[in-house]
């Protein structure tokens, strides 16, 4: 495996990972990795949100050649999750739209990842 390969796979997992812990048990990645204060648990869940995105990307990468369709597929993955973070913290403020203007963002995002998959855009 050529270093470029082997670099985009270890970080990928590395960012995936970190970004999973993020977004499904910020408290406990705040206490080990983020302890800057204040705690913030949908900063938390954005963080890992984006974390994912950007390691799914480089993992996306290695298995398609297409530019474009590598980048609307990693920003609509970190875009879903956003999306759902905003969905989880709605209580903690932000506007009531939020969650529903993100999910359509996300949704146009993948859906034109898969377009581009099926050769269609």
């Amino acid at each position: 495996m050529k270093l470029s390969k082997l670099v985009a796979v270890l970080a990928g997992l590395f960012l995936i990972g970190l970004g999973v812990w993020a977004f499904f048990d910020p408290n406990s990645f705040y206490l080990r990795i983020a302890h800057f204060p204040p705690y913030n648990k949908h900063f938390l869940h954005d963080a890992g949100s984006f974390q994912i995105g950007m390691g799914a990307a480089l993992l996306l990468a290695l298995r398609w050649g297409d530019a474009l369709g590598v980048a609307l597929a990693g920003v609509g993955i970190g875009a879903a999750f956003h999306a759902a973070s905003h969905w989880i913290d709605r209580s903690l403020g932000g506007k009531s739209s939020d969650p529903y203007v993100l999910s359509i963002f996300a949704f146009v995002l993948l859906a034109a990842a898969h377009a581009r998959s099926r050769g269609r855009a």
